[in-house]
């Protein structure tokens, strides 16, 4: 299933541009603002830096979940999905192969952005050194989470739910912290934050590059909450499989 969704990749430029094209283009964007900002403001001075980083790491939970979303979304419209499982593939495999290719995804729409971010404006993402690892990692595995529950209410409940594919992950953004932080939120909101792993992460990648601080702890609970959620995820998309089977909807859906 990995190479059947690499051969269609890599058979269209188009859908490799259009990878690296968003990150790309918000790189520039916010790079040019955080320059604005940095040359009026010495908070900025400070940390420059903070706005591409929070861009470049929410781009990876956003595409981690696009990822999957859309890898499965293709075998509805293409009314797939019935040849694929009169095969002997197996729904664990699906859900393996939708993750794999999403880590590709997400790999090449986010590098050469990183890199433009470095010749455009001299910053590095990669300064954030080794907890960068375990924030990408984190990002893209709650991206997976939401990614898997939105293919399976898809798949239960048929194009008409596809929508939820594009929005449900911006309906997370104001509580991820993204660009500010937690402190900010009303008291009343921020418990809310901290069942979210990328409030976590975007705390972290701000103690880091504000004060200097790596907090591992951050990195522990986002981990934690991670391991809730992707077992919370695969565990639905296998309910609703099994529910959209017994009512035999996947030899109905498709465009």
């Amino acid at each position: 299933m990995v190479m059947r969704y690499w051969y269609l990749l890599r058979g269209s430029w188009p859908r490799i541009l259009e990878l690296a094209y968003w990150p790309t283009m918000q790189v520039v964007l916010w790079g040019f603002l955080t320059l604005y900002l940095a040359q009026n403001s010495s908070l900025f001075v400070q940390a420059f830096g903070v706005l591409l980083s929070a861009v470049l790491l929410w781009d990876v939970l956003f595409r981690g979940q696009l990822g999957v979303s859309m890898s499965f979304l293709e075998e509805m419209w293409s009314r797939n999905l019935g040849h694929l499982f009169v095969s002997p593939l197996r729904p664990y495999e699906l859900l393996a192969s939708l993750m794999t290719i999403s880590l590709i995804k997400t790999v090449i729409g986010i590098v050469p952005a990183s890199l433009l971010a470095y010749a455009l404006f001299d910053f590095s993402v990669y300064s954030l050194g080794l907890p960068l690892v375990g924030f990408f990692i984190n990002l893209i595995v709650m991206g997976w989470a939401l990614g898997l529950v939105m293919a399976g209410l898809v798949l239960r409940y048929g194009l008409g739910a596809e929508s939820l594919a594009w929005v449900a992950v911006f309906a997370l953004a104001p509580l991820s912290a993204i660009y500010y932080p937690v402190a900010v939120l009303p008291p009343w909101v921020q418990p809310l934050t901290f069942i979210l792993p990328a409030s976590h992460v975007f705390e972290g990648m701000r103690a880091i590059l504000i004060d200097g601080v790596y907090r591992p702890e951050l990195m522990w609970t986002a981990s934690a909450l991670n391991v809730v959620y992707l077992i919370g995820g695969s565990l639905g998309f296998l309910a609703f499989f099994r529910r959209a089977r017994t009512l035999g909807l996947i030899l109905n859906l498709g465009e």
